[in-house]
């Protein structure tokens, strides 16, 4: 039964990824289709990144009213409706209005499983968990690419993709007396949970650090899943086929470093795979700079995804450690408001230089934020003892 409600669970995490990279993967046919500026696709990305923001603070409160299990199904139906209505849509308007409940159902469902793993199961459970993530978003543009090479349009990617997202929904629906069984208890310990403002978190010592690892990691995370296509298509002068199929390295980076995550978190220390992680991620911007061979840059974003990955769910296992676990869905859900304010402005912003002066500029725009992070990581040396890349890991109880 453990073993059911696992994996339940990562195909929640699974159909949480799905919407995430469809839209930057299909919008150079978006905004071709309604003569659109390209930076446009940064608002739908910040409307449904606000609407994340605001279901990421409030979820803390909705754990403790519905459970985790009731509020990731009922979302994950929120998701599908958006997902459906997107293929549908006859005017650029309606696309904007769908990332409401779009952005709404995947913040609860991304703080309430982030925090019930961290809980529950071990820093490679974790790392796995968001390993599914990454499988959910390397389905999509690879479905895409498949649906352009048929002679469909992205219309098509959608309706696939909400179907796909209606039967894990049902799944999960079906299942909800799962997580009862295994957890007989998570009823009352959620209700023992505390709910903190934004204003009483950030006091925490040390939240704030974490606040500004999250922004800059998915910063560059969604910055290279939004714009990476139209780098390519733009700047690279691949078609709209290819590039589709070039982003899917990306995500397949991001998911095989998310699984190598959960591997090796068996034997290191979060804070030692964070550090490996930034080591790959800056060869990776390394070759996106200054090796400009279309090979080369397919294989520096799939090296991108393999640094960067493993960053979100190693932060985010680290929140009970670091805060208590009474603390942590409030803390986790803190750290998703922030990093969805991130995926908010940023995406955006590189949206806006790209189209001011052009796409060659979204490599530097990453350069940028990861020397950023670098500079707060070191803050966070100083404030949590963290091991070395070769120190072997102490035996869990």
């Amino acid at each position: 039964m453990a073993t059911l409600l696992i994996t339940i669970i990562y195909a929640a995490f699974i159909g949480l990824g799905l919407p995430d990279s469809l839209f930057g993967a299909s919008w150079p046919s978006i905004y071709t289709e309604f003569d659109l500026p390209i930076s446009l696709g940064g608002l739908v990305t910040s409307i449904c990144c606000g609407a994340t923001l605001i279901s990421s603070l409030m979820s803390s409160r909705l754990i403790k009213r519905l459970g985790t299990n009731k509020l990731t199904a009922a979302c994950t139906f929120l998701t599908a409706i958006a997902l459906l209505g997107y293929s549908f849509a006859p005017h650029f308007a309606f696309i904007c209005l769908l990332a409401v409940p779009l952005g709404l159902g995947a913040g609860s469902i991304d703080t309430a499983l982030n925090n019930y793993v961290a809980l529950h199961y071990s820093a490679s459970r974790m790392s796995f968990l968001h390993c599914c993530y990454g499988v959910g978003v390397t389905i999509s543009p690879f479905v895409l690419s498949q649906v352009f090479r048929s002679g469909m349009t992205w219309r098509t990617g959608y309706r696939i993709m909400a179907l796909i997202q209606l039967s894990l929904a049902m799944i999960l629906v079906f299942t909800l007396p799962v997580w009862k069984k295994v957890h007989g208890g998570e009823s009352s310990s959620e209700e023992d949970f505390e709910t903190l403002s934004l204003r009483q978190a950030a006091s925490i010592k040390g939240v704030k650090v974490m606040w500004l690892l999250f922004m800059c990691s998915c910063t560059i995370e969604c910055s290279v899943g939004n714009w990476g296509s139209t780098f390519l298509v733009e700047h690279k002068h691949l078609s709209n086929e290819l590039a589709a199929a070039s982003v899917t390295f990306y995500y397949l980076g991001m998911t095989m470093g998310r699984f190598l995550s959960g591997v090796l978190a068996k034997k290191l220390h979060s804070w030692q795979i964070i550090k490996i992680g930034f080591i790959l991620l800056g060869a990776a911007l390394v070759l996106l700079v200054f090796v400009p061979v279309d090979a080369v840059t397919v294989v520096a974003l799939m090296l991108i995804g393999l640094g960067n990955g493993p960053m979100f769910p190693n932060f985010n296992y680290l929140a009970p450690e670091n805060f208590g676990e009474k603390k942590s869905p409030a803390i986790i859900g803190t750290q998703m408001a922030v990093s969805n304010f991130a995926i908010l402005v940023g995406p955006v912003v590189c949206g806006l230089l790209g189209q001011a002066l052009g796409m060659r500029v979204f490599p530097f725009y990453l350069v940028a934020f990861y020397a950023v992070m670098v500079a707060v990581f070191v803050r966070a040396t100083r404030i949590w003892k963290m091991p070395g890349i070769l120190e072997k890991k102490k035996a869990e109880n």
